[in-house]
């Protein structure tokens, strides 16, 4: 059996948090895809796991030595309404060890089968679903957004049913700076459980902000490490043109990670209004919208917190309402600068960039491609970004302006991706994975892992959707 040096602080500091489960057994676990690079980097022995000892445990059939299976429990608020409890119920911290950077990592199973959180669910997990978020999660890992990451994919020899029929099988193994929710202080909160939320804030200032451990105000501190991480995520998000599609607060992470890539794609043509769920009618979480969910989750962890500022809830109100305040205004801050990177400006120019956007909306212009054009045009003087604009006459006058403020391309394209998971791709390289065929996304996830950088032969990756691709709609749910 591969070793792992496990050190699970959560099992060891958190009873009363978590109930210990075994994962399902799996009828004949193989291992699709490992993520060797990743591997190592946890200090893993990648040989070793690249092969069925490997299926057998990230399937969650077999623990190894010195794991600690368990279900998570949390609560959330699920498109605006809450249920007090949710829970693991299709996966199992396996347990947490130190990479080689000396940074802790949880090593989690989605689709292990069912746990006491299953809610009638089956626990299981299909093959594309799986495959998407290895994809998706590790194309933002390479874009330098914090990201959970994909460990390994493995197939179960089982087959799930779903909505599209019998389906294969998956499980995903997946890396986080931890697992902690939002709604993971809900739980506690809904229950009027007070020395758990106690226990529960020291362990996340323990694990994610340990220079604030010794503050006076503690729950006061988190939240602000909270929401100040929260706030550069979603600048990055809408700076990628990146809709998440479920902004629960069960899929809000406490250490600032993009988590659960259910529903989310990227935007092709830019239109605020956008909406990918095929469940979100009302366009809660649409691409627009998510600084404002953002807050409102937030908004929701305060509350969650209230008791640990003060026994008097009008005192505590009015100490953590001003920092719930301030998530817009530090938001916007970080969105200005994720916009003076992406337009190669020396200054900030939030006029700029918004004129910019709303041109853009104007003429449904591709959201990536627009970024790369303009870096390309200033270097020879074309006309590229003229072509994202069916009428580009409105462009001339903002290029001049921009122009004017000499922006630099180099550091342009150094931000902007020319490769993203174009929706199209992403949809064909996980319907071919399902028939058992894994180049298109083996050839996908290739290009994905290097997106800045503009390589021969590689055209249709850079290219939006086809015409005859129609409006795309995603689907929650493994």
């Amino acid at each position: 059996m591969p070793a792992f040096a496990f050190d699970n602080t959560y099992a060891r500091d958190l009873d009363g948090f978590f109930v210990p489960w075994q994962g399902a057994p799996a009828a004949a676990p193989r291992m699709v895809r490992l993520n060797r690079p990743l591997a190592e980097a946890l200090g893993l022995d990648a040989e070793a796991l690249d092969g069925p000892q490997g299926a057998a445990i990230f399937s969650g059939a077999e623990a190894p030595d010195g794991a600690e299976p368990l279900a998570m429990a949390y609560a959330g608020h699920q498109f605006g309404g809450f249920s007090p409890q949710l829970g693991d119920g299709r996966a199992l911290l396996l347990g947490e060890v130190i990479d080689r950077d000396g940074a802790r990592r949880d090593i989690h199973l989605k689709g292990s089968g069912k746990t006491p959180f299953s809610r009638g669910g089956d626990g299981k997990a299909a093959i594309g679903p799986v495959m998407r978020e290895y994809l998706v999660g590790e194309a933002m890992h390479a874009m330098g957004v914090p990201s959970t990451r994909a460990l390994a994919a493995v197939l179960t020899g089982e087959t799930v049913l779903r909505d599209q029929g019998p389906l294969p099988g998956a499980v995903l193994a997946r890396v986080a700076s931890s697992h902690l929710r939002v709604g993971t202080f809900e739980y506690f909160a809904a229950r009027r459980d007070d020395e758990k939320l106690a226990r529960l804030v020291d362990y996340a200032l323990r694990r994610h902000d340990p220079d604030l451990a010794g503050a006076d105000m503690p729950a006061l501190a988190l939240f602000r490490a909270v929401r100040d991480r929260q706030a550069r995520l979603i600048a990055q998000w809408m700076g990628l043109g990146f809709v998440h599609g479920v902004m629960n607060t069960d899929n809000m992470t406490i250490s600032g990670e993009t988590i659960d890539y259910g529903p989310c794609a990227f935007l092709d043509a830019y239109d605020p209004a956008t909406v990918f769920s095929s469940i979100d009618r009302g366009g809660r979480y649409a691409y627009a919208n998510q600084p404002r969910i953002a807050q409102w989750n937030l908004a929701r962890l305060a509350e969650a917190l209230l008791s640990q500022l003060d026994k008097d809830t009008d005192a505590a109100i009015a100490l953590i309402l001003p920092e719930v305040e301030a998530f817009m205004p530090i938001f916007e801050a970080a969105f200005v600068e994720v916009m003076q990177a992406k337009l190669g400006l020396a200054a900030p120019d939030p006029g700029l960039a918004q004129r910019l956007l709303d041109l853009m909306a104007e003429a449904r212009a591709d959201f990536t491609s627009t970024f790369r054009a303009l870096a390309a045009d200033l270097r020879d003087g074309g006309d590229r970004a003229k072509a994202q604009f069916a009428d580009p006459e409105p462009l001339r006058a903002w290029l001049a302006d921009w122009r004017a403020a000499a922006p630099d391309p180099d550091a342009m394209d150094r931000v902007n991706p020319i490769y993203i998971p174009r929706n199209h791709l992403v949809e064909a390289a996980l319907e071919a994975a399902t028939e058992g065929d894994l180049g298109p996304f083996e050839a996908l996830l290739e290009v994905l892992e290097d997106p800045f950088e503009a390589r021969p032969g590689l055209d249709k990756y850079a290219l939006p959707a086809p015409s005859g691709f129609g409006p795309y709609t995603t689907f929650c749910g493994t």
